[in-house]
């Protein structure tokens, strides 16, 4: 039976919700657009979202630190992309600042030189150009910014 032929009562979507903060971090949106899958009630949704937070099975801020940290150290993004899709998420400014402290300037240099070093050796292309071009391509779509992706870029290729 999928969420749209299920209907739920307040303490049944509780509960539901509950287990999915409880899984991982969430943020509101996630929770909203969870709770109007199982057509929940836009009162329902309010009191239940208020209940998560008193109860501290969802917080903002955890999230969002939560998020910065994963992302950076599993997926490798930069700080442009992960605040770009923090921001995707409604989280607020305060909350974003929050999450890029979590990023420590020293490691955030030595993955972007360690990522661009793997990138390089696995780019086959034999124009510098193309090389240089790639590289930055790949750096750029994962978020790192622009004067630290083309400084990386002269510092290996010349």
């Amino acid at each position: 039976m999928n969420y749209s032929e299920k209907t739920y009562t307040i303490n049944e979507a509780k509960k539901k919700a509950e287990r999915y903060c409880a899984y991982q971090e969430r943020c509101h949106l996630e929770v909203i657009t969870k709770l109007r899958t199982m057509r929940m009630i836009p009162e329902a949704i309010d009191l239940i979202t208020t209940h998560l937070i008193q109860n501290d099975f969802l917080n903002e801020e955890r999230f969002s630190r939560s998020y910065a940290r994963g992302k950076f150290n599993i997926k490798n993004w930069g700080k442009r992309k992960i605040v770009s899709e923090l921001q995707r998420r409604n989280i607020s400014k305060f909350n974003i600042k929050l999450a890029m402290e979590e990023i420590d300037e020293e490691d955030y240099l030595e993955k972007l030189d360690l990522i661009a070093r793997k990138r390089l050796i696995q780019i086959k292309e034999g124009k510098l150009q193309k090389r240089r071009k790639k590289l930055a391509d790949y750096l750029l779509y994962r978020g790192w910014e622009t004067n630290l992706v083309y400084s990386k870029i002269s510092e290996l290729i010349s």
